[in-house]
């Protein structure tokens, strides 16, 4: 399997909103995103996202790793 790109917190929540995830608000550093149906996405608004919240977050918006473009 591909390595997961580095993307900052910001990077991430652009793909998710084109992934079809609408963001909500913004509380801190922390954005939550939403979409009818699915669990809300907690999405850190960090310079650099670790792999595991990467992969944690991937796995709660239903995502699988082969569709990596959405962060390319």
């Amino acid at each position: 399997m591909p390595k997961l790109p580095h993307v900052s917190g910001r990077e991430a929540r652009r793909a998710f909103e084109r992934a079809g995830w609408q963001f909500a608000r913004q509380r801190g550093d922390h954005m939550l995103l939403t979409k009818p149906g699915l669990r809300t996405l907690v999405v850190p608004d960090y310079d650099e996202l670790p792999s595991f919240i990467v992969r944690g977050l991937l796995r709660t918006a239903g995502l699988s790793r082969s569709p990596i473009r959405v962060f390319a």
